[in-house]
């Protein structure tokens, strides 16, 4: 298990778990990161990402990107 954030592109991974505070959790389960759901990192723009889940394009920071384990 590691971080988004380290990845690799256009690998297609399993959210095993999101970390944070109950409201980023929340946050981040509205945009669909929840365990047991399938993302792909599409592209790193300055440790920015923008990952694909749920066939919608998200961008996160780096900070937020450290909170999903995959």
């Amino acid at each position: 298990m590691l971080p988004l954030s380290f990845a690799d592109s256009n690998e297609e991974l399993i959210i095993k778990k999101v970390s944070g505070t109950p409201e980023v959790k929340k946050h981040l389960e509205n945009l669909g990161f929840v365990p047991g759901s399938g993302i792909t990192v599409m592209n790193r723009v300055a440790g920015n990402l923008i990952v694909k889940v749920k066939e919608s394009r998200i961008a996160l920071n780096e900070d937020m990107a450290r909170k999903i384990m995959v």
